[in-house]
């Protein structure tokens, strides 16, 4: 059976924050801000990327790229200087290139290793206060993992004395994806040991994205949900068995957002392009669960944002590359209750009964935002075009990075 393991508690270790969908427990925040934005704390440079930020015991880890290397970094969370640092030679491709090369993986802290996995699907373990590496893991070369076009995407997520990545595998054009009931010998997940890098487990032969895996419990079982290419599946964290799989009819776009879990039997998904958004209900009958889709919309397209959910609406940003719209949605009717304009493709974090909104050209709002309405509080531009990566809150503390620069804001 699957036993039940331990959240993430203190800090943010680990993409999505404390449980994985960008909301925290913190009380005390500002209700506004001055016009020209909260107290810097800190700003400096830092490299190119998208890869958001962990913090941990007065230490924040992300990674950014120079040129053709990456480097994966601890700063002092509350002066912004360097700790350590490792560079990690990455070469890009013109696609990778499009829209910067990342690196767009979020590192993991557990317990005193670090891990982070750069565009180009190398995984390393570090010693998180030296920065010594431990052990490293290169998919492409190991497991012929595809590098997916624009860079490697998935955060690893940490469960027990394993460390997960979604990995996948190089196929012939006319291969067909595994059969309802096919071999599981796949590599859609990996588990590693944390402590040696050997595998653990690997399992299913789905075509994996950009998504990263998260961990629901449905009715006393854990289970890692990983949204796929064309579906959503899943496994028990300790062996990676299958526990149910969905496959998704109609136009895929780029899977890359992670699915929201309402804590009972809902996970809601969304990807932009020519798709949209599912809510996905899960079912038990004689101990296996089984999975529906309840309803698709094409009113809510989330392209690399997050959603945040509150009671029984999600919110999020719509769009891809025209213009978007900030949403709240109805998970009973998967309609939309407001359109809101006024913000260019948003990524959020949702604390003290308030979101903070980080728009792609570096504008921060903070808003309130009910089924009835959205009221916006405060805006400033902090950050430059693209500010991609979501932000993080650690107390009253907000760490932001856009392309160039990495900052602390003082939200209280």
């Amino acid at each position: 059976g699957c036993a039940s393991g331990s959240t993430n508690s203190g800090g943010w270790l680990q993409w999505g924050g404390p449980h994985r969908d960008f909301t925290v427990e913190v009380e005390g925040l500002a209700n506004a801000w001055p016009e020209e934005g909260p107290d810097k704390i800190w700003h400096r440079e830092l490299g190119d990327g998208y890869s958001t930020i962990v913090a941990d015991g007065g230490r924040l880890y992300t990674m950014y790229r120079i040129d053709q290397d990456e480097f994966t970094v601890a700063l002092d969370a509350e002066t912004g200087d360097t700790i350590w640092e490792h560079k990690n030679h990455s070469p890009t491709t013109p696609l990778m290139e499009q829209f910067g090369a990342g690196p767009h993986s979020t590192p993991q802290v557990a317990g005193s290793r670090l891990f982070a996995i750069g565009s180009n699907a190398v995984l390393h373990c570090y010693d998180k206060n030296t920065g010594k590496v431990l052990w490293k893991r290169d998919l492409p070369e190991e497991f012929s993992a595809p590098v997916p076009g624009r860079g490697y995407g998935a955060s690893p997520f940490a469960h027990k004395n394993t460390i997960i990545v979604p990995v996948g595998r190089v196929r012939e054009d006319n291969e067909e994806d595994q059969a309802e009931e096919g071999p599981v010998d796949g590599q859609s997940l990996i588990a590693f040991d944390q402590a040696t890098g050997k595998v653990a487990w690997k399992s299913q032969d789905y075509r994996v994205g950009y998504s990263s895996p998260i961990l629901i419990d449905f009715q006393g079982e854990p289970q890692l949900v990983l949204l796929l290419t064309r579906g959503i599946m899943g496994v028990c964290p300790d062996t990676g068995k299958l526990l149910w799989h969905l496959e998704f009819d109609g136009p895929q776009g780029a899977n890359i957002a992670t699915p929201v879990w309402n804590g009972d039997d809902l996970l809601f998904c969304s990807s932009a392009y020519d798709s949209g958004s599912r809510l996905v209900k899960l079912t038990k009958e004689d101990g296996k669960t089984s999975a529906e889709q309840l309803w698709y919309s094409r009113k809510l397209r989330i392209h690399h944002g997050n959603a945040i959910q509150i009671g029984d609406h999600v919110y999020a940003s719509s769009g891809d590359f025209g213009p978007a719209f900030f949403v709240a949605l109805d998970l009973d009717s998967g309609k939309p209750t407001w359109r809101e304009r006024g913000f260019k493709k948003t990524t959020s974090v949702y604390a003290d009964g308030k979101i903070i909104l980080l728009d792609e050209d570096g504008e921060l709002s903070l808003v309130s935002a009910t089924p009835d309405g959205l009221t916006v509080h405060s805006k400033c531009t902090i950050a430059e075009r693209y500010a991609w990566a979501a932000p993080t809150l650690v107390g009253k503390t907000l760490y932001v990075r856009d392309r160039k620069h990495i900052m602390a804001l003082d939200l209280g």
